[in-house]
């Protein structure tokens, strides 16, 4: 009876935690359709919303924030993805709670399990502070990369879950990251953080154009103040604060950083290919590379509609989770010649887990 106990509770852990990557790609492009509809600052504070757990009337809205007229579209949409965002923390106490029971047990990823109620909390702090410094681009690119650390967390501990239910105690030896998986890792979270910039600033459409901006290889440019990060404290940044040649820096430097980031994976493909287990999944990685480098150039040619904004949005979330793989691929490999796997594509990267 403990044994089938114990199975119950990891075929449960296991569920909960992928659950936990599904859910957290939803809670991601819900913030970011939150963000797109203009909704970030629909409800003035925070945990609720003009001082209720639901959207009030207008009246109600009207005495606790006169100086925020409500605007009950995006008042709802704001408190959704804050619903959406609450039920990840209550999945994240969930899996501490199942895996109390086996924290000491060799091989449990326990330490992933605190690392991602650390982050969780963390990242509701951000979510708050979305709110209260009324959009401050710091903050809300910061938000950004919060979720997309939580999506990471719960991969990697649904991972080391499945490792764990395999019997493998963790004692077997993994290669290590060589500095080119870190160099492409790094540049990855950097043009993240940029793509986050670049729409907390509103320079989705500062360039015109493609593969010039706004007629010009290298048009004028303020790169101090697009990049400057003391920007004050308290004014709205709905809409943004920049001006034009400041914008026009930032997307540049998103557009820059898209082609070292494709530099890189190309190089990391070619000197790894030969690796039959992770081919597979460097072939997804670049394919969802040039999947999102034409949904970032269609994106400018077509003026930033809202789909297809969100859909890069998405694009972002699925190079993510394919280099996170990858990696995870590469580094379980034992560097045996391994028999090649046929019917591997590069659409794996998302579906193999």
């Amino acid at each position: 009876m403990p044994n089938q106990k114990q199975a119950t509770r990891m075929r449960l852990l296991l569920s909960l935690s992928l659950v936990g990557v599904v859910f957290t790609v939803a809670v991601i492009l819900v913030g970011v359709w939150t963000r797109l509809v203009d909704a970030g600052l629909g409800c003035p504070d925070w945990p609720g919303c003009y001082g209720r757990l639901v959207v009030p009337d207008a009246e109600r809205a009207m005495a606790h924030s006169p100086d925020a007229p409500l605007e009950v579209f995006k008042a709802w949409i704001e408190m959704i993805h804050r619903y959406v965002a609450s039920t990840l923390g209550l999945l994240v106490i969930a899996l501490l709670v199942l895996g109390m029971r086996l924290r000491q047990r060799p091989g449990y990823p326990w330490g992933v399990s605190l690392a991602l109620l650390a982050v969780i909390l963390l990242q509701g702090a951000f979510g708050a502070f979305t709110v209260t410094l009324k959009l401050w681009p710091q903050v809300v690119t910061m938000h950004l990369l919060g979720g997309l650390a939580v999506l990471l967390l719960f991969l990697w501990l649904h991972l080391r879950l499945r490792r764990f239910a395999a019997g493998d105690t963790g004692e077997k030896p993994r290669r290590r990251l060589t500095p080119l998986w870190g160099v492409a890792a790094l540049l990855l979270v950097m043009q993240l953080a940029l793509g986050g910039w670049v729409s907390s600033n509103y320079a989705g459409i500062a360039c015109q154009g493609f593969p010039t901006c706004n007629g010009q290889w290298w048009p004028q440019m303020d790169w101090s103040e697009g990049f400057h990060l003391t920007q004050t404290v308290g004014p709205n940044y709905l809409h943004g604060q920049l001006h034009a040649d400041a914008r026009v820096a930032i997307h540049q430097g998103h557009r820059i950083g898209a082609l070292l980031l494709g530099l890189a994976l190309v190089v990391l493909t070619a000197r790894y290919w030969h690796e039959a287990r992770v081919r597979p999944w460097l072939g997804g990685l670049l394919a969802t590379y040039a999947a999102q480098a034409g949904l970032g150039i269609a994106n400018v040619l077509m003026w930033l509609p809202l789909w297809l904004a969100l859909l890069h949005t998405a694009g972002a979330v699925a190079l993510t989770l394919c280099l996170a793989l990858a990696i995870w691929h590469w580094r379980e490999a034992t560097g045996r010649n391994e028999t090649e796997t046929t019917g591997q594509g590069a659409g794996e990267c998302l579906m193999r887990q």
